[in-house]
């Protein structure tokens, strides 16, 4: 890294800093103190064991709970890639997760949202080839949903800085 770089971060870092800026999983962030805060709702399918496991590799397991993440997962597969011969040779996976973060002592909701993304998998091999690229594509879609998830969650409970 150049001299001139290094500067041109030191002055971005202190501008930041200068703007209230704090790392989210800092002392103080936001990121921390909802680590081991959260109850998630328990899953009952594949895709809402994988979206349960990232948000509890996210936030922690709940050791003294304070909220409550209530979801509802939908995800929709339409074919994308098909040839002359109508053999389908990709399939394009859409997903939606619809929470709301509650405060477990008042039953309020403190944040209503959704997020959404898209993944797709190869349909093209075996069937034993299609149905395991299938499930990746499902637990990957999953896995960037949490993180939105968690990135929203996290930006919204982030104490504003004082004026």
């Amino acid at each position: 890294m150049s001299s001139f770089d290094r500067r041109t971060f030191l002055i971005s870092l202190a501008a930041l800093t200068g703007c209230g800026f704090s790392p989210a999983y800092g002392p103080g962030g936001a990121g921390a103190l909802l680590r081991g805060k959260v109850d998630i709702d328990a899953p009952w399918d594949r895709e809402s064991y994988n979206l349960n496991k990232r948000l509890t590799e996210q936030f922690g397991s709940s050791e003294t709970p304070l909220y409550r993440l209530a979801y509802k997962i939908s995800t929709s597969e339409s074919q994308v890639g098909i040839t002359r011969d109508q053999e389908i040779l990709r399939y394009h996976v859409e997903g939606q997760v619809n929470y709301t973060l509650l405060d477990i002592a008042t039953g309020q909701p403190l944040i209503a949202r959704f997020v959404s993304s898209f993944t797709s998998y190869s349909a093209t091999g075996s069937s034993v080839d299609t149905l395991t690229a299938s499930r990746d594509a499902y637990a990957r879609l999953m896995v960037i949903l949490a993180d939105q998830m968690v990135s929203q969650i996290i930006t919204l409970a982030a104490p504003t800085p004082a004026e």
